[in-house]
């Protein structure tokens, strides 16, 4: 049996954590904001379809832990070895293609030459540091690596 109180403690850690007001969290999570005010007050207990929907609009929220208190939040990621390398990566299906990741390196690449050209300041001597890697890690845990 959900400890009512105790969820709505898990739940305002969530709220804390993502610095976000119950308002916007009921929006994001598609349920009217009463509802969520009902739940936080105590009045209503969370139904299964609001539990899974928190699961789905929020990842690195445990099921266990929203459920009971064990386990974590945020969701703790399985820490990588320095031996691990970019085809350990890809073996996992999740991760996405070299190509979706190149351009999302490229992006950042312009994002930043941008913020350099409109603040001078930004501006860094490329002879003075040089990328040595970029490590893409994302929320379901998996990783991956890029040598340029």
């Amino acid at each position: 049996m959900v400890n009512i109180e105790d969820f709505i403690k898990r739940l305002e850690k969530i709220l804390d954590y993502y610095g976000i007001n119950a308002s916007t969290f009921a929006d994001k999570i598609g349920v009217q904001r009463s509802s969520l005010s009902h739940l936080l007050s105590g009045r209503n207990k969370p139904s299964l379809d609001f539990i899974l929907k928190i699961l789905e609009a929020y990842p690195d929220v445990d099921l266990y832990w929203i459920l009971n208190g064990k386990g974590s939040f945020p969701k703790i990621s399985p820490v990588f070895q320095e031996s691990d390398t970019m085809e350990h990566a890809k073996l996992d299906p999740r991760n996405p293609t070299p190509s979706v990741a190149d351009s999302i390196t490229e992006k950042l690449f312009l994002k930043t030459k941008n913020q350099e050209e409109s603040d001078p300041k930004l501006v860094r001597d490329s002879n003075l540091a040089e990328v040595e890697k970029i490590v893409f890690f994302y929320k379901d845990g998996t990783f991956k690596i890029f040598n340029p």
